[in-house]
């Protein structure tokens, strides 16, 4: 049972309960008001009585946090998302609520973090600067979903009874229309391009829809274009994996697991590695049919690295990459960023990011199959199609549009039907007209018929 004790012009609620070392403590909880007090009361009561009640706990957020990174992030994270995850522990969530007790984490609490937030300055990350001032809309809906997810954990772990994360009101993240090159533009960026490997990663991102570190990680092993597979239409790649640096600290906390291989670093001082790694979703991992332009793109590609690699002799480290320095160690996304815009400048072309080719690439298949779904999400390896649906709405519209054309050829354009017309409102009635030459002749002729005018018109006139 609780008390309630007035305390000068405060209330405080007095009870007992057992911590989790099974000892007899007694808790007091301040509140503002006798009807505050009343209502606390009533809930320690009734959580006791029905065995809900959980134990006051001073555990804070920053030290909650760690443990939850230590028993859940290990297990379940790759190691970009263990760098993202922490990176965003650190820098926007402990700074901020990291003292507080996570009992003292209410829904209030939470709406007044994410206002917060709005007005923190964006962190960078490495040699990275933020691209904005503050922290963006983009960024708080991760920084909640990882708060979410650990507080999901305190429920479990009976810290709290509820997630005060579930509900949280967020900003509004919409998909902004992407700034892409058209088919003529990438055609005349391919033919200004001196750079072999720019040249490849272009076609690749353009033709296969891939991702930067698909690209990167793309090995020889997995790209089947032998004169047979060309001759049938059946030349491809296949997408099992990627490349991309992590932390040394996040391979070393969650071990190799979904790695393949660790590149020794040239400085062995650096807190990083370049590595290969399995893809973060399993609908990544896909098979993407060539173009057969593409195919024997990549055949005098291999052919040229070939012989690069028997002029170096052992200087050549051979890892097997299809996009490769020309000692053959791998070839990291800024050398092909930068060589992109060198290009993109000399071109004279609209200025866009190497991602673009990429939504180029969806875009022009959409249009192409006339708004297939399916058969683009198998290319672009994108989870769910709604990512597809949500960024490329504007070329579903244009289908769309096409659609009503063909139904217009196919439907309404057949004769019979040309004929129908909407039904036509019923003519207006022309007023009455009043024949008086005939009505007098019938008045002479019927001495009944002018005494019952009579009586109608004496009955109709006002009286006096």
């Amino acid at each position: 049972m609780a008390s309630i004790i007035k305390r000068k012009k405060a209330y405080s609620v007095v009870y007992s309960y057992t911590d989790e070392r099974g000892e007899t403590k007694q808790k007091w909880e301040t509140c503002h008001s006798h009807k505050e007090a009343l209502k606390r009361k009533a809930e320690i009561e009734n959580q006791q009585f029905n065995g809900t009640f959980l134990p006051p706990n001073k555990t804070t957020v920053s030290s909650f946090l760690d443990d939850f990174v230590r028993t859940y992030g290990v297990n379940k994270w790759g190691v970009s998302m263990y760098d993202s995850n922490t990176a965003i522990i650190a820098n926007y969530i402990n700074p901020i609520i990291g003292e507080l007790e996570v009992q003292a984490v209410t829904a209030r609490v939470v709406d007044q973090y994410v206002q917060k937030l709005k007005k923190t300055p964006a962190v960078s990350r490495g040699s990275r600067k933020p691209r904005t001032e503050y922290v963006t809309d983009k960024t708080i809906v991760k920084i909640i979903k990882v708060l979410r997810c650990a507080f999901k954990q305190a429920v479990r772990w009976e810290i709290i009874a509820r997630n005060p994360f579930d509900n949280v009101i967020l900003p509004k993240t919409e998909y902004a229309k992407r700034d892409i090159w058209t088919a003529d533009m990438i055609r005349l960026a391919l033919d200004k391009c001196t750079d072999s490997k720019l040249y490849v990663a272009m076609n690749l991102s353009f033709a296969c829809s891939l991702r930067m570190g698909e690209i990167l990680g793309l090995t020889w092993e997995n790209v089947h274009i032998s004169d047979e597979d060309i001759a049938a239409d059946n030349a491809y790649v296949y997408i099992d994996k990627e490349l991309t640096r992590a932390s040394k600290r996040a391979i070393e906390t969650l071990g190799e697991k979904d790695i393949y291989y660790i590149f020794t670093p040239l400085m062995p001082n650096t807190s990083t590695r370049i590595i290969l790694k399995k893809p973060k979703t399993d609908s990544s991992i896909r098979k993407v049919w060539l173009p057969k332009t593409l195919a024997y793109i990549l055949r005098e590609w291999k052919k040229s690295q070939d012989e690069l690699k028997g002029f170096l002799g052992n200087e050549y480290q051979d890892f097997d990459l299809v996009v490769a320095l020309p000692n053959g160690r791998p070839c990291e996304d800024r050398i092909i960023l930068k060589e992109f815009a060198k290009l993109r400048e000399d071109a004279g072309l609209p200025k866009v990011v190497f991602h673009s080719l990429r939504h180029s690439s969806t875009t022009y298949k959409l249009k192409l199959n006339h708004g297939d779904l399916k058969a683009t999400q198998g290319d672009t390896g994108h989870a769910e199609i709604d990512m597809i649906t949500s960024i490329y709405a504007h070329i579903l519209d244009e289908d769309r549009k096409v659609n009503a054309q063909k139904f217009e050829t196919a439907f309404y354009a057949k004769p019979d039907l040309r004929n129908v017309r909407p039904p036509e409102e019923p003519a207006k009635s022309e007023p009455a007209t009043l024949d008086l030459e005939s009505l007098v002749e019938q008045l002479q002729k019927s001495p009944e018929l002018a005494s019952a005018l009579a009586a109608l018109i004496a009955a109709q006139a006002p009286a006096k």
